[in-house]
């Protein structure tokens, strides 16, 4: 008979310890779907306004959408003097001409710095890691009139070719790290073969480099993608006007009438964006859990 009651004590206690777990379980979904309600409230927002007349979306700010309408869309997209299209075109350029430069001059100075041994090394490795300090505020002026000088302004030529100098510290500190976990015995049996420099980083280091070049990779997409700071200093022509640049020409400021438009391309140009995450995703995942970011 205690034998029986033991069980079943030792049975309840057991089903208790299941409810707890999946209660706690339960808790635990809810707060996490709660926090990803509002983190995602703000992009909810914007596309239930962009398929609102812009007369509403100010007037009625929630989500419902009382008068569907896509002229957002169609009229936004050739709302400028030039079709957005133009611009989309614009942002692709300089954004993989960014890419290359970030990905070759990077790649390039970071070999130097973890393999090369070179008179003042570390001092120049230290002058780099202090650019990282330094705020970008401070170079745009001077930039700006080396640029205006050699009569480049209104071109893409202020925002790529600085890309292919290294300028970005962040990346070439983030393969240094990388290339530091890279045993010196494969540079050293290069070198027996009779391999130099060059020969050793194209053959040898490179193929290894891949996450940290796909790290630096993306990083630079969305940054460059989404840079607004840059592009209007260095580009005053519409032709030449990048998705961010563009976005901010909708908005009357005085009448608040481009709203919609700006919603509705807003919302477009999230889409590269997008589809460029889902894509990469699990290479930005190796390269930050195999570099030094984490």
């Amino acid at each position: 008979m205690a034998t029986n009651e033991t069980t079943v004590s030792v049975a309840g206690v057991r089903v208790r310890r299941r409810r707890q777990i999946a209660g706690r379980q339960v808790l635990r979904h809810v707060l996490l779907l709660a926090f990803a309600l509002v983190l995602l409230y703000p992009l909810i927002w914007m596309v239930t306004s962009s398929l609102k007349p812009s007369t509403q979306i100010l007037a009625d700010p929630g989500l419902i959408i009382r008068d569907f309408t896509l002229d957002n869309f169609r009229i936004g997209w050739n709302a400028l003097p030039r079709p957005f299209s133009v611009f989309f075109v614009n942002s692709f350029i300089v954004t993989i001409g960014s890419i290359v430069g970030n990905v070759v001059s990077c790649a390039l100075a970071a070999y130097a710095f973890a393999r090369l041994n070179f008179r003042g090394r570390k001092v120049y490795f230290g002058i780099m890691l202090v650019t990282i300090m330094l705020p970008f505020h401070v170079l745009i002026v001077p930039q700006y009139i080396i640029f205006s000088q050699l009569g480049l302004v209104n071109t893409f030529y202020p925002l790529v070719a600085p890309k292919f100098l290294a300028t970005d510290a962040f990346f070439i500190f983030l393969m240094v790290q990388f290339l530091r976990t890279i045993p010196r015995e494969l540079d050293r049996a290069a070198w027996v073969d009779g391999a130099g420099p060059f020969a050793t980083f194209w053959y040898i280091i490179l193929p290894l480099m891949t996450p940290a070049l796909a790290t630096c990779a993306i990083f630079t997409f969305i940054w460059t993608w989404n840079d607004f700071f840059s592009p209007l200093i260095y580009l005053t022509a519409t032709p030449a006007f990048t998705v961010p640049v563009a976005l901010n020409s909708l908005l009357d400021s005085e009448t608040q009438s481009g709203i919609g438009y700006l919603f509705a391309m807003s919302l477009l140009s999230l889409v590269p964006i997008f589809i460029f995450f889902v894509v990469a995703q699990k290479y930005l995942i190796r390269g930050i859990s195999t570099t030094g970011l984490k």
